[in-house]
């Protein structure tokens, strides 16, 4: 990774962390996507607008990153697109049963010390590395 991709990445890293601070500080909220989202729907009353400013805000960051960077925003994945929706279903289930994803695990929950976020953590970053290995390397299930 050359020197720009390395800022980027810790400017990224840098502005996810204080969003997640931010939310925290004024209005007492995790910054947890999974728990964020699941949320919005059924609406409960006066809890749901910060919601959707917070996901509008998500996805308008990265479309204006997009928008000044000259990156498209869509990368191609070299795997069968079944695969790819089982690995979605896998993924919603397993961020359900864990009661949680990345975000709120692993920038969140390992901040507060959560041990809970520390094995959910470390399942991810196992699971993430299994599955790099299968499909980079093994099982030949790449297409």
């Amino acid at each position: 990774m050359d020197s720009s991709g390395l800022f980027n990445a810790a400017l990224g890293g840098f502005l996810i962390g204080l969003a997640a601070c931010v939310l925290m500080l004024f209005n007492g909220r995790i910054a947890g996507i999974t728990g964020v989202v699941k949320r919005v729907w059924p609406p409960v009353s006066g809890d749901v607008m910060w919601r959707v400013a917070f996901v509008l805000g998500l996805l308008s960051a990265a479309g204006v990153y997009f928008a000044h960077s000259g990156q498209g925003g869509l990368s191609r994945v070299p795997v069968a697109p079944a695969l790819l929706v089982v690995a979605g279903l896998l993924t919603g289930w397993g961020t359900s049963m864990g009661n949680g994803c990345t975000s709120g695990h692993g920038v969140c929950g390992l901040a507060r010390f959560s041990k809970r976020s520390m094995v959910a953590t470390a399942c991810f970053l196992l699971a993430g590395v299994a599955t790099t290995a299968v499909v980079r390397h093994g099982l030949g299930w790449a297409v």
